[in-house]
């Protein structure tokens, strides 16, 4: 068994500076709000609109054109007073999904029948790209949905989830084995979550050498996937979504503590600094 404290690096390459500044697209002089996609993210319950919150805002803020939470009608007034650029649409409205350019499930979603049954229409009908996160990769566990989650998808588990997913394992070391062998088994994107987040696709993995241990609090992951659905809706490749977008997140971090202690730290802080983060790989 390998030590808890002894990631097998020599699996997976690192993230790098100049690597991730390549990434980063150019915005055309003449673009306008089309151009950069429209993000839906299907978050947040009753008691958990926190998680939508944070989720639609670093979607926003990591440069989607437009972005609409689907969440259920008696919670819009919170959404759109806290994010009044963001849009909204009822949980059990017919949803034309082509009008979307990507979408983000999960966070702060539930489990309970009506989420499951989201979940479920989302995997079977959408096609454009996907960021499974939280509950939804919760309900995949409990419901042995793997085999369904499509190519063009990124999954975000942290630890616990990625158990629930792949069966139990003893320390991160076993976790990022199991994640880039089952990458070579399954065609979508894994961003296994932890102190160095790994990702993995077809066999290839990277690990990443941003962020500290001031983002570990609840609501930080529900930053990551706004900001990853961002991406996949300004049509960056799965791979490159999931790189820059793990990267600009912890970079984010790192930046935050110019201010901050690592203990007074929020994940509202995180989306607050999206913007640096970009600056500094622009820089």
């Amino acid at each position: 068994m390998l030590a808890a404290n002894t990631l097998p690096l020599q699996k997976a390459t690192a993230l790098t500076h100049a690597f991730i500044a390549r990434l980063v697209q150019p915005r055309d002089t003449f673009a306008h709000k089309g151009n950069f996609g429209h993000a839906l993210l299907i978050a947040g319950n009753t008691g958990k609109m926190g998680a939508a919150l944070l989720a639609a805002k670093a979607c926003l803020r990591s440069g989607a054109g437009l972005v609409t939470v689907q969440a259920l009608a008696d919670t819009f007034t919170i959404v759109q007073v806290a994010i009044p650029e963001a849009m909204c649409v009822a949980r059990n409205a017919e949803i034309a999904y082509e009008k979307y350019t990507a979408i983000g499930i999960g966070p702060g979603l539930g489990t309970d029948t009506i989420s499951s049954k989201l979940v479920n229409k989302v995997l079977n009908n959408a096609t454009q790209p996907l960021v499974l996160d939280a509950d939804a990769l919760n309900i995949i566990a409990a419901n042995h949905l793997l085999e369904h989650i499509p190519s063009n998808a990124i999954i975000t588990p942290h630890a616990i989830e990625f158990d629930r997913l792949f069966g139990n394992h003893h320390n991160d070391a076993e976790r990022w084995l199991t994640a880039i062998e089952a990458s070579t088994k399954y065609p979508f994107v894994i961003v296994l979550k932890g102190h160095h987040t790994l990702i993995a696709q077809h066999g290839k993995a990277w690990y990443n050498t941003t962020g500290n241990a001031g983002m570990a609090k609840g609501g930080s992951g529900d930053v990551l996937t706004g900001i990853i659905t961002a991406l996949l809706a300004q049509r960056y490749t799965l791979e490159h979504t999931a790189i820059l977008g793990v990267y600009l997140h912890g970079l984010a971090g790192d930046l935050m503590l110019t201010n901050e202690a690592m203990e007074s730290v929020l994940p509202t802080d995180l989306i607050a600094h999206i913007g640096k983060a970009y600056l500094y790989l622009r820089s």
